[in-house]
């Protein structure tokens, strides 16, 4: 792995994608108090969300002569289409390849 804050993930995304690793139930807070987990049907249609583990450069502009810079970050916690991405798993773990464009925000910290 690269220690490269852009490239902090085994996956390298290209151009305007990034790639997030979903947030766990404890982390969205569907597990309950007794530790009983909220399905997902109890949980209606909501977006998700997810830690960005790594940019791509972003996507050139209409001229193709520069590349239109990322907003989102590396440890950006953001809500994305639900139906907006690609799942992955590497290395027994799930990722998401989403690009910038299904991203609806970014929390504040």
């Amino acid at each position: 792995m690269s220690t490269d804050k852009t490239n902090a993930s085994p996956i390298k995304p290209l151009g305007d994608r990034v790639i997030v690793r979903p947030l766990t139930d404890e982390e969205l807070g569907t597990v309950s108090a007794s530790g009983i987990i909220i399905p997902d049907s109890a949980k209606k249609e909501k977006p998700e969300q997810g830690i960005v583990i790594a940019t791509g450069s972003g996507k050139w502009d209409e001229d193709g002569e520069k590349r239109i810079p990322m907003e989102t970050k590396v440890g950006d916690r953001v809500i994305f289409s639900k139906y907006g991405f690609d799942e992955l798993k590497f290395e027994n773990k799930d990722y998401y390849i989403v690009a910038e464009s299904s991203i609806l925000g970014i929390f504040n910290n």
